[in-house]
């Protein structure tokens, strides 16, 4: 007996009124625009947790006669711990040597113990693995491609297709992917046969660390320009300023003098103390669910899941660090200098990948019906810049600093935790349109690319081999 489309409708609601707070889209209006101002998302760069930025009720829908034959997807990694406890240490460490010497602040007594639980949590979940936070998000995604595509996953049982799944190979693009293909079959048990074993594809979605990044990490650990700009950026009177407005909360101002003076060098300076502080800061919200205060929709109703560290930094100072961090990623996997393409033309495996799914399914040599990639911001970033992505490709002239003045790119709107891009392939008959969704949300292809009507987000196939340069004509 052939399933019906309402019948996987049904089984998804139950499992999305399960779940509410993960599936529940965001509302129509919320998505934040390109131009993210300081303050409104930004001060967590691209530590910002993934939320969807379009209400699937407002998706254009296909072409008339037009049905879903294929979708593919990369993604980065959920929200995760900390990398490692090097921020942490330090700053405890300087921590320690203030108040052995009644230098704290009434404030700054309560920041030892509040980064102590932070530091047990990350240990306890493993460093830079998936939070509970980050596994909602991934389960989250999968849900609603579901919810958007069910008549694609009804072929796919119907037809005998297959689920592709690959990863980087590291842990948690790796748990990325089986929190994102457990979510699908939960949705629908009828795909569990059809997903493949996930396999690794380093030189695809590791390229940064694969054979074909060598230019960039030869670039990376020895342009000039590169790390004096970067340096110039931390030296700025702004960042001393805020360093020390960040210490001042911790300590009295005669040992912010000293830190500031160089005395504690051996354990770090004015704006490495700082930048701790607002690292800590950033992984929190990753940590919601481990948090041990505040837990439920208590703790979901605060920045930082609970944690309180968003109580060390003042927005403005907050928003210079991550101000900071969003110039680091910007010049080192960004647009970067104007007249230079090092930091994202090894992204073109990635975009090759994409169009030879697509055109694979178009040509009838492929049996998938989806194609689920799972990687990281070392190669979102990059490949949101080579495809054009709004917000994503305005490089900085020589000579003028990247600010948010004067250029869109945000880390939390271009690479949040979570980040994807996905492509949605219709057919009728011998057309093939495309859709691309980034971070859930109706994107245009870059300029020069026609739709197949004005506004539409659909765009006909062999109009983006066109447009991206894969064929001649």
């Amino acid at each position: 007996m052939r399933r019906t489309v309402s019948a996987l409708a049904l089984s998804l609601s139950v499992v999305l009124a399960a779940t509410t707070a993960t599936a529940l889209p965001a509302q129509a209006g919320s998505a934040r625009d390109a131009r993210t101002p300081a303050g409104a998302g930004a001060a967590y760069s691209t530590k910002t947790p993934y939320e969807p930025r379009q209400n699937p009720r407002t998706y254009e829908p296909a072409p008339d006669g037009f049905v879903p034959v294929f979708t593919e997807i990369v993604s980065r990694h959920g929200s995760r711990s900390a990398t490692d406890s090097d921020d942490g240490d330090m700053i405890l460490r300087l921590w320690e040597e203030a108040r052995k010497e009644g230098q704290l602040t009434p404030l700054g007594r309560e920041f030892g113990p509040d980064v102590r639980a932070l530091l047990d949590a990350v240990r306890q979940t493993g460093y830079g693995k998936l939070s509970g936070r980050g596994k909602r998000e991934l389960r989250g995604t999968a849900l609603r491609m579901v919810q958007r595509l069910p008549q694609l996953f009804t072929t796919i049982v119907e037809d005998g297709e297959s689920v592709d799944v690959v990863s980087s190979g590291q842990g948690r693009a790796v748990d990325s992917g089986t929190v994102f293909t457990d979510a699908l079959t939960e949705a629908d048990p009828a795909l569990t046969p059809h997903i493949g074993r996930a396999r690794t594809d380093k030189d695809l979605l590791y390229f940064h660390k694969s054979a074909g990044g060598a230019a960039y990490r030869d670039w990376l650990a020895h342009d000039q320009r590169l790390a004096d700009t970067l340096k110039k950026l931390d030296d700025q009177p702004a960042t001393r300023a805020a360093a020390r407005r960040v210490l001042a909360k911790l300590f009295r101002p005669a040992f912010v003098r000293r830190v500031a003076d160089g005395e504690f060098a051996a354990l770090g300076t004015d704006v490495s103390a700082a930048r701790a502080v607002y690292n800590l800061y950033s992984t929190a919200p990753a940590m919601s669910d481990e948090s041990p205060r505040e837990q439920g929709s208590h703790a979901a109703s605060r920045r930082d899941g609970g944690w309180r560290l968003d109580r060390y930094l003042a927005q403005r100072d907050a928003d210079r660090f991550g101000y900071l961090n969003d110039a680091e990623e910007f010049y080192e996997k960004g647009p970067s200098f104007a007249g230079s393409d090092i930091t994202y033309r090894m992204a073109e495996v990635l975009l090759d990948d994409f169009f030879q799914q697509a055109e694979a399914k178009r040509d009838g040599t492929s049996t998938l019906g989806a194609e689920l990639r799972f990687t990281h911001a070392e190669e979102i970033i990059p490949l949101a810049a080579l495809m054009g992505l709004p917000g994503s490709t305005e490089a900085a002239a020589p000579g003028t600093p990247y600010t948010y003045a004067d250029n869109p790119w945000r880390g939390a709107t271009v690479a949040p935790m979570a980040t994807n891009i996905q492509w949605d392939m219709y057919r009728k008959g011998g057309t093939f349109l495309v859709r691309m969704l980034y971070n859930e949300r109706e994107t245009p292809f870059k300029a020069g690319c026609r739709p197949v009507a004005r506004h539409s987000h659909f765009y006909d196939l062999r109009e983006l081999e066109r447009c991206f340069g894969r064929t001649a004509g």
